[in-house]
């Protein structure tokens, strides 16, 4: 995507943001204002992951998750609005597939992801009149420094972590994970006039993780 990026001859402009906390998701929206002089698109990516034994679970990382995952992108949202109605724009959120789906030892970030795709719907309908489209993706395991810090701290080796995760999908031998173009493949068509028809929506993009039982 950084190809295509260049290739367009777009320019970026970054900001350093905390998305848990409101003046900093505000400050964001100034910015990419004051740079290009409208918002057309807002993606949001930020997130963080606890895992383990709910009852083990600290309230700052409680706090924490939901801070990032939930609040935050709730509040980028608020923040840009009222521009993205000027330009009848597009917001996607990234959820997940613990967001539309229970999963064992995942209950603080179910919380939040779940909280993001519900979130997603309604916003698609308190915005619809104004033409604004929202909708969320739901990836599973993506191979990111977020996936690669999970199996760092899982007390397993690294590679067989990786391994052994790969056992939930139904792919079997052929399992593999998603790679970030991957997301950013199916943000870009979620943003484009092509998806104009698309809003509400919690798309899963997790090699059928969520579809069911196998």
């Amino acid at each position: 995507m950084t190809t295509a990026f260049k290739d367009a001859g777009d320019s970026v402009a970054s900001v350093v943001c905390d998305v848990s906390n409101v003046a900093d998701c505000e400050a964001a929206v100034a910015a990419a204002i004051k740079a290009y002089g409208r918002l057309d698109i807002v993606v949001n990516a930020a997130g963080v992951i606890v895992k383990g034994d709910p009852t083990k679970v600290t309230e700052k990382q409680w706090d924490q998750v939901i801070d990032i995952n939930l609040k935050g992108t709730f509040f980028m949202c608020r923040s840009a609005i009222p521009h993205l109605k000027k330009t009848k724009g597009c917001i996607v959120n990234i959820s997940s597939d613990a967001g539309i789906q229970g999963q064992v030892g995942h209950t603080v970030y179910c919380a939040s992801k779940g909280g993001v795709a519900n979130m997603t719907r309604a916003l698609a309908l308190d915005l619809a009149s104004d033409l604004v489209r929202v909708n969320a993706v739901c990836p599973s395991d993506v191979m990111t420094p977020m996936l690669e810090h999970e199996a760092k701290t899982s007390g397993m080796p690294t590679e067989e972590y990786l391994r052994d995760n790969l056992k939930s999908y139904p792919q079997g031998e052929n399992s593999r994970y998603l790679q970030p173009d991957d997301i950013a493949d199916l943000i870009l068509y979620l943003s484009s006039d092509s998806a104009r028809g698309i809003t509400g929506a919690a798309i899963p993009i997790d090699y059928g993780t969520s579809a069911g039982l196998w």
